[in-house]
């Protein structure tokens, strides 16, 4: 049985790292330097004492690391489903984002 993801799997992890991995570090980043948003889980913003986007670049990339290497070893087809749910969570934490960045900077 082959590790390396098929085509199907390539899509899915280029959207989980697109989506979860920089959408929501931009638009975390963003939202955090917009007066009235903070970080609403209290496990990152414990995290952002010193540095913001290095705390969240650091948290990112351990997160994938961790989800990709629960991927190496589930078998497939059930693998699948951790780069489709790191997809979908990263489009709507993307766009929630989105939507606080718009409705705080909003006279």
């Amino acid at each position: 049985m082959s590790r390396s993801p098929d085509g199907t799997d390539r899509l899915l992890w280029l959207l989980a790292v697109l989506a979860f991995g920089l959408g929501d570090l931009v638009t975390t980043a963003v939202g955090l330097t917009t007066p009235g948003v903070v970080e609403a889980n209290p496990f990152v913003a414990a995290f952002l004492g010193h540095s913001v986007l290095g705390a969240l670049v650091a948290l990112k990339s351990v997160s994938l690391l961790i989800f990709f290497a629960v991927w190496w070893v589930v078998p497939a087809p059930h693998r699948t489903g951790i780069p489709l749910g790191l997809a979908t969570v990263g489009i709507v934490v993307t766009g929630w984002n989105l939507h606080v960045v718009l409705v705080a900077s909003t006279p």
